[in-house]
């Protein structure tokens, strides 16, 4: 019986490991990227996950629009967004 349990030990802790290290901060990142997302105001200044700089101009369920230059709206996914800049960031 002891011995059963021996050989199923190592493979236990390498699991609590690999969710320590691995699975944990993955979790927690999602939460805060979807936190951030939730919180994306109008005016405020993102980027997109393509690289593409601007400010919210429009705010939809699963869509935002972005003011990329003068008179130049696009539309991005929520998701696509990966970072708020700070007011000003964008000149």
């Amino acid at each position: 019986m002891q011995s059963s349990l021996m050989s199923m030990l190592p493979l236990i802790l390498m699991f609590v490991v690999l969710y320590f290290v691995m699975i944990r901060p993955q979790m927690k990142k999602q939460k805060e990227h979807k936190a951030m997302i939730e919180a994306v105001a109008k005016g405020d200044e993102v980027v997109t996950a393509g690289g593409v700089l601007g400010k919210v101009s429009k705010l939809g369920d699963s869509y935002l629009g972005l003011e990329v230059a003068n008179g130049v709206e696009i539309q991005v996914q929520r998701s696509a967004v990966v970072q708020v800049l700070p007011k000003g960031s964008i000149k």
